[in-house]
């Protein structure tokens, strides 16, 4: 095997490694250590996952670790030539196609996600796949990348359909893939940030948050969206008791759980 592809691919795994534990650990940190007296208030499930929870989510997500930077090595070393993904100046094409190819990609996955977690509730995929994800009915961040291999592997897929469509400045990848796993760590995070009555917002209304995904893992069902509920409203597959608990989470009504 070509060394330098298996120098890519170690490097490139200790890059996602490095963005995964910046993310969840830094969240851990903050939020179940040093703010946990805090931001109980703001805690979506009022009682806190068990340590086999933290070293299940962390063990599985090490190996999906592994596999993105399998396939990413394959687009950006391998096929590196054939991909649409360009380099050079980011500005080269204006500041306004960055722009628009960083929201593109957003919505691309956002889509591509939806879709792809409606898949895997399905009764074969869900049961011998998507389940290790859903083991953590209570999730934390350390629960962002804690996949099945297989899912593992559909999850990453976003890339090539990134890589091999629309022309993408790299660094604008890169932003995106760092958006990502915050975003990602953000929903997984126990925690709800956004503020009372975001949810009501006319802009609020359209983007997911912490307390909906985490009802997706407490009551598996419903919810399925990544960075937004556009699809979740028009498939009518967000929760009816949505509102009701984002309230509970910011302090609009009663918690959506009451026992620690």
């Amino acid at each position: 095997m070509d060394p330098d592809l298996i120098r890519f691919v170690a490097e490139e795994s200790l890059r996602i490694v490095q963005r995964y534990l910046f993310f969840a650990a830094g969240a851990f940190a903050l939020f179940y250590l040093l703010l946990r007296r805090l931001m109980w208030p703001r805690k979506i499930q009022k009682r806190w996952p068990r340590l086999t929870d933290y070293g299940r989510d962390l063990a599985f997500s090490l190996i999906s670790v592994g596999i993105f930077a399998v396939i990413s090595s394959l687009i950006f070393f391998v096929f590196r030539d054939q991909t649409s993904i360009y380099g050079g100046s980011m500005g080269s094409r204006g500041w306004g196609y960055l722009v628009f190819t960083f929201v593109w990609m957003l919505a691309l996955h956002d889509t591509y996600f939806y879709w792809i977690h409606r898949l895997m509730h399905t009764r074969v995929l869900y049961r011998h796949v998507h389940l290790v994800h859903h083991h953590s009915t209570n999730p934390s961040p350390w629960t962002a990348y804690a996949f099945h291999p297989v899912e593992a592997v559909l999850e990453v897929g976003i890339l090539p359909l990134i890589a091999f469509t629309l022309p993408v400045h790299w660094a604008a990848v890169m932003y995106f893939f760092i958006f990502q796993i915050a975003y990602n760590v953000y929903g997984h995070l126990g925690f709800e940030l956004y503020p009372r009555g975001f949810h009501k917002h006319w802009l609020g209304r359209w983007i997911n948050t912490s307390v909906a995904h985490n009802q997706h893992h407490g009551r598996f069902t419903g919810n399925y969206g990544l960075y937004f509920l556009f699809w979740d409203r028009v498939m009518g597959t967000l929760r009816a008791d949505y509102d009701a608990a984002y309230e509970g989470a910011t302090g609009a009504a009663a918690p959506v759980t009451a026992t620690k």
